[in-house]
């Protein structure tokens, strides 16, 4: 696995086959945004414009820290996040998710937050360890700049009517939600599913990863339609992070060997 190296306010990790850290230049966000175009807009389908260029890219992206994972064999960015702080939420107009849910409870939540937010990862390295490799430098940044609570909005496609969708949130209400007092409001609900999913279904790559790492599902999702797909929102509160993975990825003392994420 990778291991991690912090110069001032860049995050690095090296390993034989990713290297993850922070877009510096205007060419390097460019290469994240075509990354979110290709997955987002080419591969589900998105309403997006992309302009010429094919880019998926909004108001938020310039206050926004810029994650990516490198193919170190090939040079090819084949992952990306972004991170909008709460130092930096008010310039961009508040934080994305702010657009589907009523963030209110933010506000009770004591400490620093951070959002992480556009999270895709290329097809053909779905296989765990980039995305594993993308939290690497998640957790680096929490770690160094102090934060208490990370959110981000999880998809789940509704490629067959919302029955997917549908089964997956029944295991989100029993197994991984948070109490009441942390629920978010969506402001368009995911409707009724044509029909009833027949096997236990698969949890997105991304919404694996939250839950195994510690975060909970804060109520209801969101129907989002450019996307063709059901969000939730996912609240990790740093200090309750898992302990299997809390060493793995902040250095913190764990009972037992983290494992890669398998996602």
């Amino acid at each position: 696995m990778s291991a991690i190296i912090e110069t001032g306010d860049i995050v690095r990790a090296s390993a034989p086959r990713f290297e993850v850290a922070f877009a510096t230049t205007p060419a390097e966000i460019l290469e994240t945004q075509k990354l979110r175009y290709r997955i987002f807009a080419e591969e589900m389908g998105a309403q997006i414009d992309g302009g010429a260029e094919g880019i998926d890219h909004d108001q938020f992206d310039r206050w926004c820290r810029h994650l990516l994972v490198r193919d170190t064999a090939t040079g090819k960015v084949i992952a990306c996040t972004r991170i909008l702080t709460d130092d930096r939420a008010p310039n961009a107009g508040g934080f994305y998710s702010a657009n589907e849910f009523d963030l209110a409870m933010l506000d009770s939540l004591p400490g620093r937050v951070m959002e992480i937010g556009r999270t895709c990862v290329d097809r053909e390295y779905r296989g765990g360890a980039a995305i594993a490799t993308l939290w690497q430098g998640i957790a680096a940044y929490i770690t160094s700049h102090g934060f208490d609570y990370l959110f981000g909005c999880a998809s789940i496609g509704l490629e067959d009517g919302g029955a997917t969708a549908h089964a997956i949130l029944d295991t989100l209400r029993v197994k991984y939600l948070a109490p009441e007092r942390q629920h978010v409001r969506p402001y368009i609900p995911l409707p009724a599913a044509d029909s009833r999913a027949t096997d236990k279904p698969k949890m997105p790559p991304l919404l694996k990863a939250y839950v195994s790492l510690g975060a909970k599902a804060c109520g209801e999702a969101y129907w989002d339609r450019d996307f063709n797909c059901a969000d939730v929102f996912m609240l990790l509160n740093v200090s309750d992070l898992n302990p299997r993975y809390a060493r793995h990825f902040l250095g913190k003392t764990a009972a037992e060997p983290a494992p890669v994420l398998n996602a």
